[in-house]
């Protein structure tokens, strides 16, 4: 099967998947739930306490100490967004889902038995998946029963006897996903990712947001269990998690930076014009503009190498990490800083930075070819 068969069938069906509410919803709420993050590892790292200088070795530990119960704050803050998203893409009335979502998800949450940022420590592994897992049964059951408020009434109760019978909805999230974070913290689990999300968007479907349901969860607990560890001082358990795709996609989907470089630098004037409008966007790793000005969705000139550099550096990454080349990602960082800084804070390691020249120029030379052979046609 061709490229762009399998990615014509591939969209075909990630459109009618992307166009049902929870999906949806997942896909809007994520993002608002990752800001929580932030804003809660902003506001709980001054209550760390430091010993030694604030940029000393002990940074890292302050950092995981402060991120853990962040994550705790994310789980809570997508149990109401996604019951908000849910809502509104349903077109249902908002304050039932919203309710019954945020009843449910402190109902099946451990009894708060410790201090709160310790406590939130404990939450977060096991939160997002609880948010997502409550507002999907919410989601069925007003299906189901044809009103929201029904739906929020048995997410409710279902809660309540699961607070009675003293079963542990943490416990059991945590333990369901052990085999799940095995599977995917292989190479091939990364491959696969990679895959789909690229040809996703050569049809010009965001194939991050569009999996982002699924995936996210998953690696970002298994991000969560290796900043754990950090702070145990243990050996990190993962190499695929959130922050190792920061070493795949410098420059955003398709690692795309060193083709804003190759755009600013070219005989065309038109690709040149937008290779330096692009530039400072795709350092920060934003390439929509690239992507649809050059543009590279639906160009079969540029659809090969914007599939396959993904693919190349994911593989030199992975094989890095896995025989100690560079350090495992301890902590989340946000892919909205450059590659050299965010891939440099989430391992603490400067070989990092290493990586993401190597891993620039490898993509630069899988594009050169395209590139020329794309300009010889706009000449033509």
């Amino acid at each position: 099967m061709s490229i762009s068969s399998g990615a014509s069938r591939l969209s075909s069906a990630a459109s009618k998947l992307a166009s049902r509410p929870f999906i949806t919803a997942a896909r809007d709420a994520l993002p608002w739930s990752f800001a929580v993050l932030l804003v809660a590892f902003v506001a709980i790292l001054p209550l760390i306490p430091v010993s030694g200088p604030i940029f000393g070795p002990a940074l890292g530990l302050r950092v995981s100490r402060a991120l853990l119960p962040a994550f705790g704050f994310m789980g809570a803050a997508l149990a109401v967004a996604l019951a908000l998203f849910y809502a509104k893409h349903a077109q249902l009335p908002r304050i039932p889902a919203i309710a019954g979502s945020i009843a449910a998800y402190v109902l099946v949450l451990p009894p708060l038995d410790r201090p709160l940022l310790p406590y939130l420590q404990f939450v977060g592994p096991s939160g997002l998946f609880i948010a997502l897992a409550i507002v999907a049964v919410l989601a069925l059951a007003t299906r189901v029963l044809r009103n929201v408020w029904f739906g929020a009434l048995t997410v409710i109760l279902i809660a309540v006897v699961l607070r009675l019978e003293h079963v542990s909805v943490a416990a059991i999230v945590l333990s369901a996903l052990a085999p799940l974070g095995r599977l995917g913290d292989t190479y091939p689990a990364l491959i696969v990712i990679v895959v789909i999300e690229m040809l996703l968007w050569t049809v010009g479907l965001h194939g991050p947001a569009l999996l982002a349901a699924v995936v996210t969860p998953v690696y970002l607990t298994l991000q969560m269990q290796n900043t754990t560890a950090f702070q145990m001082h243990e050996p990190l358990p993962h190499i695929v998690v959130v922050s190792l795709f920061l070493f795949v996609f410098p420059g955003g989907s398709g690692a795309t930076f060193p083709l804003a470089i190759m755009f600013s630098l070219s005989r065309v004037r038109k690709l040149r014009t937008l290779g330096r409008v692009s530039l400072l966007p795709a350092l920060f790793n934003v390439n929509e503009p690239l992507l649809f000005g050059a543009p590279v969705v639906l160009n079969p000139y540029l659809i090969p190498p914007f599939v396959l550099a993904p693919l190349v550096l994911a593989t030199t990454t992975y094989f890095a990490v896995a025989h100690g080349l560079v350090g495992r990602p301890a902590f989340y960082v946000p892919s909205s800083l450059p590659a050299f800084i965010s891939t440099f804070l989430a391992t603490l390691d400067l070989r990092a930075v290493v990586l993401v020249v190597v891993n620039i120029i490898l993509a630069a030379l899988v594009y050169l070819p395209f590139v020329r052979a794309y300009e010889g046609h706009l000449e033509a």
